[in-house]
């Protein structure tokens, strides 16, 4: 069988007053650019959201777990469930699914009791980031924007546009992120705000 070449940028940045998350919208399959409209941060309750890099609908579906499971901690509990608690449950998923894996690396972004940031690998490897982190096909271009540029007391907005100017270098160089239209996520102890950002030319 024809192995399906699928790539991605995406970004997490921690700061005092929340986390940033921005993806690429391409979506490839193998040479072909399938579509430049595909929504790659999907949020998961109010204040915590996840990433993806790899398999579409594989995200989907663990994302469509994850958001029935906070319903339910929220409903048993009568509080919000945690990013981090949220990171370890879904470790376990995908820990549990290791001989038919998820073709995924996901980063979980959230503010629920604190500014959270995890990044995960198909096979539920957890490490929980202090301050950035970026998964797929153009996290070393991107990575290497973030260890050059980043600083410990930025701004919501100064991450924003790190997290834009990560993307980007990825998507000049890596040949499966775009670089044209960006999606971007801040969360706050508020909730969620999301925005796209075109660039022409």
């Amino acid at each position: 069988m024809e192995m399906k070449k699928t790539g991605t940028t995406t970004i997490g940045i921690k700061v005092k007053d929340g986390v940033v998350l921005a993806a690429d919208t391409q979506a490839s399959l193998d040479h072909m650019v399938e579509t430049t409209n595909i929504r790659k941060i999907i949020p998961i309750t109010d204040r915590i959201a996840i990433t993806t890099a790899g398999s579409v609908g594989d995200v989907q579906m663990l994302a469509r777990m994850l958001e029935a499971e906070a319903r339910y901690y929220q409903f048993t509990w009568g509080k919000p469930m945690s990013a981090k608690a949220m990171a370890n449950l879904l470790s376990n998923i995908l820990n549990e699914s290791k001989w038919f894996p998820f073709i995924v690396q996901i980063i979980i972004g959230g503010y629920v009791d604190e500014p959270t940031l995890a990044n995960l690998d198909p096979l539920g490897g957890l490490i929980f980031e202090d301050t950035f982190t970026a998964t797929g096909s153009g996290s070393p271009f991107a990575i290497a924007v973030l260890e050059d540029q980043y600083k410990k007391e930025m701004s919501l907005e100064e991450a924003k546009d790190l997290a834009i100017r990560a993307v980007r270098a990825a998507g000049k160089r890596d040949v499966y992120t775009g670089e044209r239209k960006i999606q971007v996520v801040i969360i706050t102890k508020e909730g969620i705000k999301e925005e796209m950002v075109e660039f022409k030319g």
